[in-house]
């Protein structure tokens, strides 16, 4: 991996990181843009937790070099779960944020696929496919 790649690597994981765990605080207030998404949903107060939960793990295993393939995997898993909520539901804009939390899902979804791709040597179902 060139140097410019390696910078782009480890900035898809903090970026997704952070994005991921600055909205543990507002899911686990239980501001009023969460708990208003989950309300819209059908999933308020379970799914804001369970999904806050989730989005830690994911944050946590982006920040270990050895499971960066796992917290990329389920951070596509989420952040998926996320965009189309947003576009079947709630919206792109919610609550007039002009569309901040469907642009930053969106940042997420992106960084995600990119570290997957990345660390598709390491994920152990597609490992020998790509020795």
């Amino acid at each position: 991996m060139t140097k410019s790649q390696k910078i782009i690597f480890h900035s898809a994981r903090f970026i997704a990181a952070i994005i991921l765990g600055q909205t543990l605080y507002f899911k686990f207030t239980g501001a009023e843009e969460s708990v208003y998404i989950f309300t819209t949903l059908g999933m308020e107060p379970w799914g804001r937790y369970v999904s806050a939960g989730v989005e830690l793990l994911a944050a946590v295993l982006l920040l270990i070099p050895s499971f960066v393939w796992l917290g990329a995997l389920i951070s596509l898993n989420i952040i998926s779960g996320a965009i189309l909520s947003h576009l079947i539901f709630l919206g792109v804009e919610v609550m007039g944020d002009y569309g901040v939390l469907f642009g930053l899902a969106c940042i997420v979804l992106i960084s995600s696929v990119y570290l997957v791709y990345v660390e598709r040597k390491n994920i152990p179902v597609l490992k020998h496919y790509f020795q």
